[in-house]
């Protein structure tokens, strides 16, 4: 078994909605069915028990190895606590090729575990050891390690319930939610709003407390100390007992509580100063330690903070207490889950002498003993949940304290007997503010219930409704793509909303090219989204990107499909038949939101069956009104784009937008076929948005199919009173629509010049010439940059064949080099002849071909 090309799809696929890891799996004859492996399975499950069944019920064709190592991949990370579902094995042409497909909820665990699985197999296979258990806590300490923690994972949900899109921008907890300018972000328990100021006041406890004190909130009283001699110079002046602590530490680190000798004084300065030089001493507080958390202007939660301790049994040590305590699951290392372990260190062995306790003193039933003097829940403390007995006036007093300082998300520490009265009346004070503070106890409390404070944090950065997204236009097909997508673009941009757009040709936004080169994958797409500035985003969306990673998108507000035809690129990465190629073309229309909107082209059968697919609703498009699929569709009053003589027509139910040819220069008066479908596929998408008919007739009238709007796209040009035609067509569909296309066009003497991309099969190179040669006089061939695989002359070659029963083509001429080539076409040019020169390199070519203009 060979485990070859592993790619991590990140968004919905040819699979699945789910992200997954895909890879290509050979097999041997011998490994194609499993049951020709002696004791295969019964070593298998050895290894690993929890792998299930490895043939559905009901079904009883052969199981391959490929098929064992998807159920492996799958099996291993859902027995590592990782949530996935969905796998699937699917055999190829190839005899013993399988493309495998398994689910991952974080990329990295999901490569790990395929790796794994790879060993299990053919440790079963040549019945050598295997350790599920080592493999299983490399898992689990790797999906800790990478997926989000508590704090921030409860937003993430919290968005992904309201149907926010989110994208982790690092390893850490920094996540953007929402799109282009309707984009938020936040950093664990911080939001974007946050600024630098309210985070540097809040660092600054001495500066803290004399705002919250202005603001007429308790604090304890206090200052920096200079020295140790003026540490406990304070403390004398302010009274005994107090807190020792670095002005600007968090999580309780260097803390020193309740401190009533110089010796306990000195020896908390030296702690804290471990961490900050600037020491602060304050007034220490008795009471409980309350943790209340402030998002916007309310009050969201509260819990009282207990140091960690554990309860004597008069059998067991402290250290053993300690381990028991530290057993419970919900207990970790870091922050990835609810509850930290008891540290027992030198503080904590400090603490149990201050009780008279050594780590292996056994204390009497019922005794509790504190290893910690703060509360701290990184340290091992617990927490209460008492949010529902929050007297009003505190509340009120931690919402000030929060907006003084000018935080958006507050964690306020509070010092007193009881939340049930105000603060003044039980001598407590506010000892603390925090910036992105730990919610953990709060979504998971130690005693009483959780509470919705990712909902809370969701809800202040997106107002009820809002789903931070901007409308997305996902295009797709065989040609016209690229064309489809810039008149889309151009409608958009025309109805005043800042628009980016990917295609073949690059990056853009708001009409600038920020990228070049082939951009129509979902890499340069999610660039867009990314994007501030983008009202709007639209997205020639390839095959190729597809296949390597799925969509950047989860959902889109609209899905054109311009057709499928005879298809392209047939016989790569598996896409053998234009079936398979509408399946993976279809992905689009699958992932339209519920409130989107398919756009299908109703000429093309395969295209029309995919409304089946969409969960939204569906606009047909079609030259030809008596198209049965749209007019069934027209009958129903659902949305449908036609021609009906000069004019081309919008309709729902009674209602009919009329647009004529005329106004629109792309399609030439309508005499341009092809073009006459993009736009009627724009308009619909267009709609679709929710873009107004006079923002559509606007864009239609002045978009113009120019080198410089949409080049390679049957860009004209005039050259000493003969017509050149520039295109980027490349595939059988493509030359046949730019033959219908020139023969509407008069010529004294007609010529093309051509190439071929050597990724195509031999049938579709030689096509292409085939339907050449009823049309032109002349054909030049040209050997280009573009042979992909192909052999010097291998794709000429296939074009010459083409051209052996050619009804028209009187002349035929080879050369090598694409520039030479036009060179050579236009030297042959009369006035009245018409050329069309079918480029590689778009720019070049044009550049090239408007540099001989200006010198005729």
């Amino acid at each position: 078994m060979e485990v070859s090309r592993i790619r991590a799809l990140r968004g919905p696929n040819l699979w699945s909605h789910h992200t997954a890891i895909e890879t290509i799996v050979s097999c041997t004859p011998a490994e194609c069915s499993i049951a020709d492996l002696p004791d295969l399975e019964t070593r298998l499950r050895a290894r690993f028990p929890e792998i299930g069944p490895l043939q559905t019920t009901g079904h009883d064709e052969p199981v391959a190895m490929a098929h064992v190592l998807e159920l492996a991949a799958l099996g291993l990370q859902a027995q590592a606590g990782c949530p996935v579902t969905f796998s699937r094995t699917t055999q190829t042409l190839e005899t013993g090729v399988f493309q495998v497909v398994a689910e991952y909820s974080e990329e990295a665990v999901g490569r790990l575990a395929l790796e794994f699985a790879e060993a299990l197999c053919l440790s079963a296979l040549n019945d050598t050891p295997f350790d599920l258990g080592e493999a299983l806590t490399q898992l689990r300490d790797l999906d800790e390690d990478v997926r989000l923690g508590p704090s921030t994972g409860s937003i993430v949900q919290a968005a992904v319930a309201r149907n926010i899109p989110y994208r982790r921008l690092t390893n850490g907890s920094l996540v953007l939610f929402g799109w282009g300018s309707r984009q938020r972000k936040i950093q664990a328990a911080e939001m974007d709003g946050t600024s630098a100021i309210a985070e540097a006041i809040a660092q600054d406890k001495e500066l803290t407390k004399r705002l919250l004190d202005a603001a007429g909130v308790p604090v304890p009283l206090g200052r920096t100390a200079v020295d140790m001699d003026d540490a406990w110079a304070i403390a004398c002046e302010i009274g005994l007992p107090v807190v020792v602590k670095p002005k600007d530490g968090n999580q309780g680190k260097g803390v020193t509580v309740n401190v009533t000798t110089r010796e306990q004084l000195d020896a908390g300065y030296i702690a804290a100063s471990e961490f900050r030089d600037d020491i602060l001493v304050e007034r220490y507080l008795p009471g409980n330690d309350f943790r209340l958390l402030v998002i916007g202007n309310k009050l969201i939660a509260a819990a009282r903070r207990d140091p960690p301790q554990v309860v004597g049994d008069g059998t067991h040590s402290v250290r053993e207490l300690v381990e028991q305590v530290n057993k419970d699951p919900r207990r970790g290392t870091g922050h990835a889950t609810s509850l930290t372990k008891i540290r027992f260190d030198d503080i904590a062995l400090a603490s149990l002498a201050k009780q008279g306790y050594l780590a292996d003193t056994v204390p009497p039933k019922g005794k509790r003993v504190i290893l910690r003097n703060n509360a701290n829940l990184s340290t091992g403390g617990s927490a209460t949940d008492v949010t529902d007995d929050v007297h009003p006036d505190i509340a009120a007093s931690a919402v000030a304290a929060a907006q003084m300082i000018g935080l958006d998300i507050c964690g306020v520490d509070l010092v007193c007997d009881s939340v049930l009265k105000p603060i003044e009346d039980q001598n407590g004070g506010i000892v603390e503010v925090n910036a992105a503070p730990g919610l953990r106890m709060h979504l998971s409390p130690s005693f009483g219930k959780g509470r919705p404070v990712g909902e809370a944090i969701v809800a202040a950065m997106f107002a009820d409704g809002d789903d931070g997204r901007i409308p997305v236009v996902a295009v797709t097909g065989t040609n016209g793509k690229t064309t489809t997508v810039r008149l889309i673009a151009h409608l958009l941009t025309t109805s005043g909303l800042r628009t980016g757009m990917t295609n073949t040709d690059g990056v853009y936004i708001e009409g600038r090219r920020i990228d070049t080169g082939d951009c129509s994958g979902p890499r340069s797409a999610r660039n867009v989204l990314l994007h501030p500035d983008v009202d709007a985003a639209v997205f020639e969306t390839a095959r190729g990107g597809i296949l390597r990673e799925g969509l950047a998108f989860d959902r889109c507000q609209v899905a054109v499909i311009t057709n499928i035809g005879s298809g392209d690129h047939l016989g790569l990465n598996y896409i053998t038949t234009v079936e398979d190629l509408a399946v993976l073309k279809r992905v689009i229309v699958q992932n339209v939101a519920d409130s989107g909107v398919a756009v299908l082209n109703a000429a093309d059968p395969i295209i029309a069956k995919m409304a089946h697919n969409c969960t939204g609703t569906v606009t047909f498009f079609a030259a030809d009104s008596q198209n049965p699929v749209l007019a069934r569709h027209k009958a129903q009053g659902n949305r449908v784009v036609y021609v009906d003589g000069s004019s081309l027509i919008a309709y729902e139910g009674a209602e009919m937008q009329k647009i004529a040819l005329s106004g629109i220069p792309i399609t030439r008066n309508g005499a341009i076929g092809f073009q006459v479908e993009n736009v009627m596929a724009s308009v619909a998408a267009a709609w679709g948005v929710g873009i107004t008919w006079d923002a559509i007739r606007t864009g239609l009238k002045t978009f113009a199919n120019e080198s410089d709007n949409a080049p390679g796209r049957f860009n004209v040009f005039d050259y000493r009173g003969a017509t050149l035609i520039a295109d980027y067509g490349h595939n059988p569909d493509a030359i046949l629509a730019l033959v219908q296309a020139v023969e509407s066009m008069p010529a004294n003497r007609r010529s093309v010049v051509i190439s071929g991309a050597g990724d195509r099969r031999d049938q579709d190179i030689r096509q292409q010439t085939e339907i050449l040669g009823a049309a032109f006089d002349e054909v030049i061939l040209y050997q280009d940059q573009c042979q992909r695989g192909r052999a010097d002359g291998e794709v000429v070659a296939l074009l010459r064949t083409g051209l052996a029963n050619a009804s028209r083509t009187k002349e035929i001429k080879e050369i090598n080099g694409e520039f030479i080539a036009i060179d050579t076409a236009l030297a042959s040019l009369s006035e009245g002849d018409l050329c069309l020169i079918l480029i590689d390199q778009v720019e070049e070519a044009l550049a090239h071909i408007a540099k001989r203009i200006a010198e005729a």
